[in-house]
C-alpha cells in the first residue's frame, strides 16, 4: 500500500506546524510521497509566503529595490530550518532567485518559489528525495496542463525512489519557463501525483477535519461528513466549498483513488473520505448544502416560444457573444431565464439585451438583480420522497421567497434561487429540517 500526504500552508506555516506533519508522516510507513504547499499564515495578522513573493516581484518588475522583501522571505525560511535544526543552507537558491527576479521571470515563476523552497527543506527534514515539479510536471504551448506527458514523465520517476517530495502549485511550460496552476494548486499536484504513483489512498492534510455540511460562518459548529462521492463534491466545490480546489478531483476521480481531508492539528480525526461510489448512507438525507451570493436573472417571455425551432440557442448566442457564461436555465411554455453572475453582466448587460432583441425578437425582457443560488446536494436524495417538499416547507416557515428552483437529472442536487439577503436564512432553515430535525 501506499500514500501521497499533501501538507497545505497552515499546516507549514512553522517549525512547529513542519514537526507534526513529521509525525503525521512518520507514523504510516505507506506515506512515501510528500507534496508540500508554501508557508502559510502563522497567526491571523501575519502574511502567506506565496503573497510577500507576489509583492517581491512586484517590486523587482517595477525595478524597484527588493532586497529587503526578500530578505524577510529568506528569515521566514530559515526560522523554520532553524527551529527544525537542520543544517540545510537556501543561501544559494536566494541569490539564484534574487537573479530570476532582476531577469523579470515572471510573476508564476515568483510565486512557486514558496512551494520550492519548503520543498527542500521538508525532503531535508524527512531524508527523503526532493523531486523539483518543474522537471516532472507540464503544461502546453497554450498553457494547459499536459495531463499524458505529465502522467507519463512523473511515473517513470517516481518509480525510481522509494520516497519523494514534490513541491505543489507547479510545473513547466515547453520552453522550461515555470507555470502554476490556480490559487490552491497544490490539492491538483497532489492529486497528479497520486494518479502517476498508482498509490492507494490521496492524504490531504489541512486545517479542518474535513468537509462540513454546511459553512460554520453560517451555521454555528456544522455536522461533518464523513464519506462523500466525487459528483458531490463537485458540486459543493463549484457552489463555493473550498476546502480542497475543485480541479484535484479529476486525476484521481479517473483512477478511483479515493481521497482522505485530515486535519494536521487532530491527526486522531478520521477526517471526510471522497469516493468514487459508495453502497454507505449518509446520516442524513442530505450530504451538504453550499451557495454563492451575486447573480441576476434575466427573464425572456415570448408567446409560442416552445414551438420555435432554436429559440434557446439563439438567447444563448447573445450571451455568448458578450463572453458571459451562464449558471442555469430553467424555462416555461413561453419563458426562458437566465442566470448569470452579475459582476460579468452588469457591464455588458444592454449589449446583451441588445442582442437577445436581434436574435431571438422576445416579447418582453425582465432583468432582476442581487440574486443568491443555494445548492442542496445529497445521493440520499434520489431514494427519498419529498426532499423538495420539505426544502420548501422550511423556507416557507423561515420567511424566503424562492425566486427560481433547478433540479439536475440525476437528482443529486436542488439548485434554489432567493434574494441575496436572504441567503444566510435559506441556509440555516434548509440546514435546520434535514440536520438538527433530521427529517
Amino acid at each position: 500500500m501506499a500514500k501521497v500526504v499533501k501538507f497545505g500552508g497552515s499546516s507549514l506555516a512553522s517549525a512547529e506546524q513542519f514537526k507534526k506533519a513529521g509525525d503525521i508522516i512518520r507514523a504510516d510507513k505507506n506515506r512515501r510521497y510528500v507534496v508540500p504547499s508554501a508557508p502559510g499564515k502563522r497567526f491571523a495578522k501575519d502574511t502567506k509566503v506565496t503573497d510577500m513573493l507576489y509583492a517581491c516581484y512586484d517590486l523587482a518588475e517595477a525595478e524597484e529595490d527588493f532586497s529587503e522583501v526578500l530578505e524577510a522571505i529568506a528569515a521566514r525560511f530559515q526560522e523554520i530550518i532553524d527551529g527544525l535544526e537542520l543544517s540545510v543552507s537556501l543561501e544559494e537558491e536566494f541569490e539564484t532567485i534574487a537573479h530570476h527576479f532582476r531577469e523579470k521571470a515572471g510573476s508564476n515563476y515568483a510565486a512557486s518559489r514558496g512551494e520550492y523552497l519548503n520543498g527542500i527543506i521538508m525532503a531535508a527534514y524527512l531524508g527523503y528525495e526532493f523531486i523539483d515539479a518543474a522537471k516532472v510536471i507540464f503544461f502546453d504551448e497554450e498553457g494547459n496542463f499536459d495531463a499524458d506527458t505529465t502522467n507519463q514523465v512523473l511515473s517513470a520517476r517516481l518509480a525510481e525512489c522509494e520516497c519523494a517530495v514534490v513541491p505543489g502549485f507547479y510545473g513547466a511550460m515547453p520552453d522550461g519557463r515555470v507555470k502554476t496552476f490556480s490559487r490552491g494548486g497544490s490539492d491538483v499536484t497532489g492529486s497528479i501525483v497520486a494518479k502517476a504513483a498508482r498509490v492507494d489512498v490521496y492524504e490531504n492534510w489541512t486545517d479542518v477535519s474535513g468537509f462540513l455540511i454546511a459553512d460554520p460562518r453560517i451555521i454555528d459548529s456544522p455536522k461533518g461528513i464523513d464519506i462523500i462521492t466525487y459528483r458531490e463534491l463537485r458540486e459543493l466545490s463549484y457552489m463555493g466549498a473550498t476546502v480542497l480546489h475543485e480541479d484535484a478531483i479529476f486525476p484521481v476521480r479517473q483512477e478511483g483513488i479515493p481521497i482522505n481531508i485530515r486535519n494536521t492539528n487532530a491527526p486522531e480525526d478520521n477526517g471526510t473520505w471522497i469516493v468514487g461510489s459508495t453502497c454507505q448512507k449518509s446520516k442524513y438525507v442530505i450530504t451538504g448544502i453550499a451557495g454563492k451570493k451575486g447573480f441576476c436573472s434575466i427573464n425572456i417571455e415570448k408567446d409560442m416560444m416552445n414551438a420555435e425551432i432554436g429559440f434557446g440557442r439563439k438567447i444563448l448566442q447573445a450571451f455568448e457573444e458578450n463572453d458571459i457564461s451562464f449558471e442555469h436555465v430553467p424555462s416555461g411554455i413561453d419563458t426562458m431565464t437566465v442566470y448569470v453572475h452579475q459582476d460579468e453582466f452588469m457591464h455588458k448587460e444592454q449589449q446583451v439585451v441588445a442582442g437577445i432583441h436581434r436574435l431571438a425578437k422576445p416579447d418582453a425582457i425582465d432583468i432582476e438583480s442581487d440574486l443568491a443560488l443555494v445548492a442542496v446536494v445529497g445521493r440520499g436524495m434520489k431514494s427519498t420522497r419529498g426532499t423538495a417538499g420539505r426544502i420548501f416547507s422550511a423556507l416557507a416557515h423561515a420567511n424566503v421567497n424562492v425566486k427560481m428552483i433547478d433540479q439536475g437529472s440525476s437528482e443529486l442536487n436542488i439548485i434554489i434561487g432567493v434574494a441575496n439577503e436572504d441567503f444566510e436564512t435559506a441556509i440555516k432553515a434548509i440546514y435546520d429540517i434535514f440536520v438538527l430535525t433530521k427529517l
